[in-house]
């Protein structure tokens, strides 16, 4: 039995007047991902922690932008964030997993904001 593969990326637009980052696949899936979402979703341990318990909950990333990416092999790519952020490697396999799940991502991130008592402030 094979394993499953993560297509690979055809397309990758950085659209910085609407803070978006769009990645097609080979396979046809297409997903928009704004930079706020991505900055809140880093894969650091900035973010996440080293431990499963210890993220910590990004506040205040509104109006954050993507400021430069970078290759990182062929697997994967830095981003530069406008707030200084840069230390996450975003793969392949974690793009396509956070387009496929980025509706409820969302709304858990929007869920603990509230829960912790902070508010989004769009500029």
């Amino acid at each position: 039995m094979s394993e499953q593969k993560t297509p690979t990326p055809t397309e990758i637009n950085l659209h910085s007047k609407s803070r978006e980052l769009e990645i097609a696949f080979e396979d046809g899936s297409r997903f928009h991902f704004s930079s706020e979402f991505l900055r809140v979703h880093s894969p650091s341990a900035e973010v996440r922690g080293h431990a499963p318990g210890e993220e910590t909950l990004q506040v205040g990333k509104e109006n954050v932008n993507i400021k430069n990416l970078e290759p990182v092999g062929n697997y994967a790519i830095k981003i530069e964030f406008t707030d200084g952020h840069d230390s996450g490697i975003f793969s392949w396999d974690l793009f396509y997993d956070y387009g496929k799940h980025q509706e409820k991502m969302w709304q858990d991130y929007l869920q603990k904001l509230a829960d912790a008592g902070h508010e989004r402030k769009l500029n």
